[in-house]
């Protein structure tokens, strides 16, 4: 088999079911399965996954155990040569999910793959980044973002200045769409459990680079995100009353204290094949 298009869901019926029929709508031309990892939605995901796609895989979890675990548990249960991580709340073009297929057949050391991701509006979203560094989710927290040396700082972070049209190789990408290949992602060993939520993604790619793999933003094709973030908060009681905010907070923590000493891998710049 070709593809496996993985999918955790968390109390997202609504955008979990559009997800389903837009995947069916969308004339994948490889051969592919789709597998669902539901953690304990109490909204009726699983009922509805069982009345209108009962021949989907669907993997259930009677608690939240967090979007790592319930992601390895799809991939151990995948047939796929290539794995496709996708958000439910993802619009999904026909000829995408080929057409990301085809490249990374054309260029084997590409690990993980993304597409460019544009908002309800059409605007760029900005979904590649540098690694950060304990500065940064301060900066974007606080005040001290606001000033020259922090906005400069975040500029850099957010890659900004990079031409988003551009195929280009990157630190990381956000995890809402990741195509990767499957023995890169066994070389990596999966994704962290220790992440409940948030920079699992981040950490995966630093572990695809420090296995030898390119992790890729490809420009040409694009999807549509509907992106919320759930996390964001302002500075003050926010942050204590987000329950978001907090998971971010801890995943940043277990992420600094995890690669703390260690330098960066080395990230070459490499020509891929069109």
């Amino acid at each position: 088999m070709d593809l496996s298009i993985i999918i955790v869901n968390i109390n997202e019926r609504g955008f979990l079911k559009q997800f389903l029929k837009g995947i069916e709508r969308a004339k994948i031309r490889c051969s592919y399965e789709v597998i669902v990892a539901d953690n304990g939605s109490t909204d009726g995901s699983v009922e509805m996954m069982r009345e209108h796609f009962p021949d989907i895989q669907l993997i259930t979890f009677t608690k939240n155990r967090g979007l790592s675990v319930a992601f390895n548990a799809a991939v151990k249960r995948a047939r796929g040569e290539f794995i496709l991580y996708m958000n439910n709340d993802i619009a999904v073009f026909e000829g995408v999910i080929d057409e990301l297929l085809g490249y990374m057949r054309r260029n084997p050391r590409i690990g993980v793959l993304a597409p460019k991701l544009l908002n309800p509006d059409r605007s760029v979203q900005m979904s590649c980044y540098k690694f950060q560094s304990p500065m940064v989710p301060v900066l974007r927290r606080t005040p001290l973002g606001r000033l020259p040396a922090g906005k400069r700082i975040l500029k850099e972070y957010l890659m900004l200045d990079f031409d988003h049209n551009e195929i280009q190789t990157v630190d990381w990408i956000l995890g809402a769409v990741m195509m990767l290949r499957r023995t890169a992602l066994n070389e990596a060993g999966g994704m962290d459990e220790r992440y409940f939520a948030y920079y699992e993604d981040a950490d995966l790619c630093r572990q695809m680079w420090a296995h030898g793999w390119q992790v890729v933003y490809y420009a040409p094709a694009q999807l549509i995100h509907y992106h919320q973030r759930t996390s964001a908060a302002s500075p003050g009681l926010s942050i204590i009353l987000n329950k978001f905010t907090r998971i971010h907070i801890r995943s940043g923590i277990k992420y600094f204290l995890k690669y703390k000493r260690q330098s960066l891998p080395d990230r070459p710049h490499a020509q891929t094949k069109p």
